[in-house]
């Protein structure tokens, strides 16, 4: 809608100064000759917005000029109070400061959508933590803020998973992210990308170095390559397993990181056949939780390391 996107330029011009017009038209997905007829009628209805042309020239609002018009329709109003777990904001430091963002948004939407938003706060909750997660380990994000808003390096002492003893690294800084209510530096360390989970950093030291990024790189981007590691890695072994039918809702659950698309299933039978990656064989490991609801069916390379762990568990319980 027109008015939506009247809207849309003064706001971004209230927040970012001056923007060149094909920018605007870009953001906003129409064409630059829309931009300048809808800068005139902002002009027209009495904004005071300019444009100037040239190299270096933009469309831009009079110095001075605010408006406090917050322009929310019903639903962005709703949406503004559907937010993450307060956890993410505890962790940070920001629950007091939610809560009078919260009440200062409530007070300056259009008098007719606060009933719905007041509706939405008491109806949706987001929890970003996993069931049956377990008890976490206090985590201290201060020093990690300050890196990232200081843009400064950091020093850490990091434990890796299956390690015992913390390892020391320098990185610079992206930013911080929250997944699945699990906090992680994203930093780069020698000039690529890494993933330092929160909990795990036994100290951080803030350098006087400033931060070295590589240049154009925001931490959206680094998170995107990272992510594509994980969710791409290779398994290189396929595992091929037989699932009980009363198993086979918990059996996708807990093996959606593995499977390779959907197990066989034609609605008949006791038995569901299933195909798994793994990167390593002692990975299928985890399978033996699922006792005898599932049977390796090949390779013979993971039907021998079951056994073999299988037995090694037997003559621990067996022994007196």
């Amino acid at each position: 809608m027109k008015s939506d996107r009247l809207l849309s330029i003064l706001l971004l011009l209230q927040t970012r100064g001056r923007v060149p017009a094909h920018e605007l038209a870009e953001r906003l997905e129409v064409s630059v000759r829309t931009i300048y007829r809808d800068i005139e009628a902002l002009s027209a209805s009495g904004v005071p917005v300019y444009a100037e042309r040239g190299r270096h020239g933009g469309i831009q609002l009079l110095a001075g000029f605010r408006t406090d018009v917050t322009g929310l329709t019903a639903d962005e109003s709703r949406a503004l109070f559907i937010l993450a777990a307060e956890g993410a904001h505890a962790a940070l430091g920001l629950d007091a400061a939610l809560g009078s963002a919260l009440r200062k948004v409530m007070a300056a939407l259009p008098a007719p959508h606060r009933p719905a938003a007041e509706v939405t706060s008491r109806r949706i909750l987001v929890d970003a933590t996993r069931w049956r997660g377990g008890p976490q380990q206090a985590v201290d994000l201060e020093v990690l803020q300050d890196a990232v808003f200081a843009d400064r390096r950091l020093k850490l002492r990091y434990r890796h998973s299956g390690e015992h003893e913390p390892r020391t690294y320098t990185v610079d800084p992206y930013g911080l992210l929250s997944k699945a209510g699990v906090w992680y530096l994203v930093a780069d360390r020698r000039g690529r990308p890494r993933l330092f989970r929160a909990d795990r950093v036994r100290s951080a030291k803030l350098l006087d170095d400033p931060v070295r990024r590589r240049p154009g790189v925001e931490l959206a981007d680094a998170w995107e390559v990272l992510r594509r590691q994980v969710e791409e890695r290779p398994g290189g072994l396929e595992v091929v397993v037989r699932v009980r039918r009363d198993r086979l809702d918990m059996f996708r659950r807990m093996m959606a990181s593995t499977l390779v698309g959907l197990p066989d299933d034609d609605g008949h039978g006791e038995w569901v056949t299933a195909r798994l990656s793994y990167r390593v064989v002692a990975e299928a490991r985890q399978l033996l939780a699922f006792s005898d609801r599932v049977e390796v069916l090949s390779p013979p390379s993971v039907r021998e390391e079951l056994a073999r762990a299988a037995a090694s568990v037997t003559r621990l319980y067996a022994s007196e």
